[in-house]
């Protein structure tokens, strides 16, 4: 049970409920709220974000790009302590558990009145299942061609964060796609640090990440582009939405994102910014959380007046 849980990765699951959160505190700001949805909608993300954490051990395992040179933790596959066939059935059992999640899900928010909302949230979950698979798994993964930061973008910021909302409201908020776009950069930005870490190793087994590709000075540059342009645009999100003063406590989770870009800075070893990456995903976190708080204010706000 032990080398399981190390394989599923615990300090990546809260950032992948960050947009998740987000999406629905921003519905219960406009007076919809359903607990089954968020519930479900919790347990089909880190369903999703735990097959993508097994899936990269064993596509990175069996392929060899998991060796000695490595940083990062060692993986299960590749300290022997999980074999690649076992990997495989949890595989498969994660991705049946997740895509069970997402039906209860999707049955929850549309029930029977909303066939095409619900073929559509059906080919998204199969879609996200079979993406978080394909990352490392198979010749034409595309995690190996560059293509890892655009399927954490997308899935774990607009689809998690606009997908859930969608849920509540059957509509579509373009105000919403500040934090989602935000949530999705610091994210990627996650990634952008595991993959500058590993920048190295990933080289010479011919793993073509984004770091790869364009170097680690420039990796530093997008790095800043990422989680720079995620504190600009949940502030002009809080702006268009006309936060009161005390709603801008989501500002506290600057101060370790500000902590962090300045450790990136410094840093003239990729493989030292391990630490740094348990540092994001937290922030990620906590930054969600008071921006949901700060929405809540909206509904304790409309009480206040209407009694």
């Amino acid at each position: 049970m032990k080398h399981w849980i190390e394989a599923a990765r615990l300090r990546t699951l809260p950032l992948s409920v960050s947009g998740i959160l987000v999406g629905s505190f921003y519905a219960m700001s406009q007076a919809m709220f359903n607990w089954k949805i968020v519930i479900f909608a919790l347990l089909t993300t880190l369903g999703l974000q735990i097959l993508s954490n097994f899936a990269n051990d064993y596509g990175d395992g069996v392929k060899g790009t998991d060796n000695a040179d490595r940083v990062g933790p060692k993986r299960a596959i590749q300290s022997g302590v999980i074999t690649p066939a076992e990997m495989k059935r949890a595989m498969i059992i994660t991705s049946l558990i997740t895509l069970g999640f997402a039906i209860t899900l999707i049955y929850f928010a549309f029930k029977e009145s909303y066939l095409i909302y619900s073929l559509v949230f059906l080919g998204l979950g199969i879609l996200a299942i079979a993406s978080a698979i394909r990352y490392t798994v198979g010749k034409g993964a595309y995690g190996y061609s560059g293509y890892g930061d655009v399927f954490v973008f997308v899935f774990f910021g607009l689809v998690s964060t606009f997908g859930v909302y969608f849920m509540f409201s059957k509509s579509i908020d373009m105000l919403l796609l500040l934090p989602a776009t935000a949530i999705g950069f610091l994210s990627v930005g996650v990634l952008n640090l595991n993959n500058m870490r590993d920048e190295e190793s990933d080289r010479k087994v011919g793993k073509n990440t984004i770091v790869v590709k364009i170097g680690g000075a420039n990796a530093k540059k997008y790095h800043y582009f990422l989680v720079g342009s995620a504190m600009l645009l949940v502030l002009v999100f809080a702006y268009l939405n006309e936060f009161h003063f005390d709603q801008y406590i989501f500002v506290v989770a600057y101060f370790p994102l500000i902590s962090h870009l300045m450790t990136v800075h410094r840093n003239k070893n990729p493989k030292l910014l391990d630490p740094e990456l348990k540092k994001l995903a937290i922030s990620t976190f906590l930054l969600a959380i008071l921006l949901a708080l700060c929405l809540i204010y909206f509904i304790s706000d409309m009480i206040v007046n209407y009694v």
